[in-house]
């Protein structure tokens, strides 16, 4: 749960929360595109690295320190997001419902040793077979949708902001 004590009132209140999310890939010596997922800590199910905005950092920064305390990894966070899904966190007493804004993090190193190493287990799939597993159906969709060619080539609104 956030630190700050305005973002627990805006919880606790009923308002959405924001989360930032790190969809760490690559392409694979067959030409083909990988995500990977990590376990939570709590339950064992997969999940994207994810947190809280932190101060002073993008969302982009945010999300490259996610994707390397939870996941290990160390890349380049692509410039435009690759989209948005909700969930509902659950709290020790309630649930509270986020709006994660998700970043492609293209991986360049993999660590071996890791913040979170002890806590987590890691796995690089097909974006197919890593929606099967992700619960939450948006974040699964997005997912789903990635391509090779989806990362390579900008968006449709910032394709035609440039022609």
């Amino acid at each position: 749960m956030p630190k700050d004590k305005k973002t627990l009132r805006k919880a606790t209140k009923g308002e959405v929360i924001a989360q930032v999310a790190a969809i760490p890939f690559r392409v694979n010596g067959g030409g083909e595109l990988e995500v990977m997922l990590v376990t939570s800590r709590g339950t064992r199910r997969f999940i994207v690295p994810k947190g809280w905005p932190m101060k002073g950092k993008s969302g982009r920064q945010a999300a490259l320190i996610e994707a390397r305390e939870e996941a290990g990894v160390r890349g380049k966070a692509l410039k435009t997001p690759a989209g948005s899904y909700c969930y509902w966190k659950r709290l020790s007493t309630s649930f509270v419902h986020v709006a994660v804004t998700a970043f492609l993090i293209e991986v360049t190193e993999e660590l071996q040793d890791w913040q979170e190493a002890g806590a987590r287990q890691r796995a690089w799939l097909a974006p197919a077979d890593a929606a099967v597993l992700i619960d939450e159906p948006e974040l699964a969709t997005l997912i789903r949708n990635l391509s090779v060619a989806s990362i390579a080539t900008p968006a449709p609104a910032m394709a035609a902001a440039t022609a």
